[in-house]
């Protein structure tokens, strides 16, 4: 028996309700600053009477089911209503557009989606297109919020909260059973599905809370997006498996993050690097208040500068722990020990259930201080993702003798700490989201005027890198910066988009033809350092 045991989501949650029923479990701050909070059994609650609702319009175990929001209660009620009733969530990005949203929806063939007025427009004309989708539930509409009168063909929920049932019957559910989907950016040209059981949530909130050492009187501020698996894995599920309590924000504002965790006495929380460079970058004086704070640790993932890491560490008077994972291996896989010692600018060393090592080209282990790639040991649909869905290859080329190939490059040092170098596959990483240059070039190899294509990343000081397209256009085409642009924005999400867009008459190729991508790059990082 390991940690997981037989427990699944709903165990989790109806424990901690049990356990904590009256103490605080949400505080939601939106966008204009009005505050909400819930109990632990209010929001118990409230999960119930989503799971009631869904299953009284037929949503059925194993039946897939898109959710769409910004952060708020809602999705997290969403969330565990679906696992509560042995549904599958398929959180999509709120930057996705129709192009993509359509790809994700037939490919999972949902048969539902929840969303929030903001977006429902765009998905009743995709409910047109993807048959397999019966009802559009609408979340969020509160007078806070668009009128639900305008959108008559959606299932309000607000409508039926009121008479609805907090009993939801038992549904059998092994804890190996699908939980949810993440659409991951690979190497491919459209995105891999990766298998999330309820074993890996339950999974990632236990090694969560022991290795940040959660306790119920912490207060864990999440401002990145419930969509991914950063605030899944490494604020949801470890505040709630500790029966702590989640202070959410709807949207991350660098202007109002440190007034924002002052005020909700916020002791941890999750960043990545470009919100620690937005934070430090803000016109705001340096102030004794500054330090006046109550977190005791902040994990954080992606490398700064030493001089920013100090900097942020000295002002707010907090402790950055570095870490590193992805989508397939849950999250944090690697972490600095908070009560040990805590190396700058390193990914850490392996969580408990699971091995780690440096592999080179021919699979044999490396030596510390020698480059290789990360392979992490686990069980598949319990310390690791199951599977990509629909693609036995893919999922076969990953996992290979319980080890998962992550195709990330690093080094163990002789302390057995690991340091991340860069992605050995053909990732972009933005604003923490990682890019892959395989989807865009196959959007951008859509257009008509457009013959050839090398998508690469470029240094970007705040967001860390920058998408650009590189391309050769079809004889006789004329083409500007711009239209690829539009052309990009229409399809893909905003950070997907490419911020730089050259127009070339070749690449350099190997004898075979194969474009030298990485020549491309470094002529164009050197063009970027020289001014150019």
């Amino acid at each position: 028996m390991d940690i997981i045991g037989t427990k699944n989501l709903r165990d989790v949650i109806e424990l901690k309700v049990q356990q904590f029923a009256d103490k605080e479990c949400i505080v939601f701050e939106d966008r204009e600053g009005n505050v909400i909070r819930y109990s632990y059994k209010q929001f118990g609650d409230m999960i119930n009477k989503y799971a009631t609702i869904l299953l009284s319009k037929g949503i059925q175990k194993g039946d897939k089911v898109v959710v769409h929001m910004l952060n708020c209660p809602e999705y997290l009620a969403s969330w565990f209503a679906l696992g509560k009733i042995g549904a599958v969530m398929i959180p999509t990005n709120v930057l996705a557009g129709a192009f993509e949203l359509e790809y994700f929806l037939e490919f999972s063939e949902s048969v539902a989606i929840i969303t929030e007025p903001n977006y429902v427009e765009m998905f009743e004309e995709l409910q047109k297109k993807c048959k397999s989708v019966k009802n559009i539930f609408l979340s969020r509409t509160s007078p806070r919020y668009p009128s639900r009168k305008l959108y008559p063909h959606t299932t309000v929920m607000a409508d039926l909260m009121k008479d609805a049932s907090t009993e939801v019957p038992e549904i059998a559910i092994d804890n190996e059973d699908d939980l949810m989907w993440l659409f991951t950016s690979g190497t491919t040209s459209r995105p891999k599905a990766v298998q999330l059981t309820h074993a890996n949530a339950v999974f990632a909130g236990i090694f969560g809370a022991q290795s940040w050492k959660v306790t119920p009187a912490d207060r864990h501020f999440i401002c990145l997006p419930l969509f991914h698996v950063n605030g899944q894995f490494i604020s949801v599920m470890p505040t709630f498996t500790a029966g702590a309590t989640l202070v959410m924000v709807e949207v991350f504002s660098a202007s109002k993050y440190m007034e924002q965790a002052r005020r909700h006495k916020t002791t941890t929380a999750s960043l990545v690097a470009a919100n620690v460079k937005m934070i430090m970058n803000q016109p705001i004086p340096e102030t004794d208040v500054d330090a006046q704070n109550d977190f005791r640790l902040i994990m954080y993932a992606i490398a700064i500068p030493d001089e920013v890491w100090d900097e942020f560490e000295r002002r707010f008077d907090v402790k950055l722990c570095d870490l590193w994972g992805m989508t397939e291996t849950l999250g944090a896989t690697t972490l600095n020990p908070i009560d040990g010692v805590l190396k700058k600018n390193c990914i850490g060393m392996p969580r408990m259930e699971n091995a780690i090592k440096i592999i080179d080209e021919e699979g044999k282990e490396v030596p510390p201080g020698t480059v290789g790639e990360i392979v992490v040991q686990g069980v598949p649909g319990r310390t690791i993702m199951k599977a990509y869905y629909k693609n036995p290859e893919a999922t076969a080329e990953t996992i290979k003798d319980g080890w998962l190939y992550t195709g990330d490059n690093a080094y163990m040092d002789e302390d057995g700490y690991f340091h991340f170098v860069d992605r050995k596959k053909d990732m972009i990483k933005r604003s923490g989201e990682n890019v892959a240059a395989t989807e865009v070039e196959y959007v951008i190899s859509l257009h008509p005027k457009v013959k050839e294509v090398a998508v690469i990343g470029v240094p970007d000081p705040i967001r860390d890198e920058a998408v650009m397209a590189c391309i050769i256009l079809n004889p006789g085409e004329t083409c500007t910066e711009q239209e690829i642009i539009d052309w990009c924005a229409e399809k893909l999400a905003k950070f997907k988009v490419p911020s730089f867009v050259k127009f070339k008459d070749d690449f350099p190729r190997t004898s075979i033809g194969k474009v030298q991508k990485n020549i491309i790059k470094k002529e164009e990082v050197e063009s970027i350092e020289a001014g150019k």
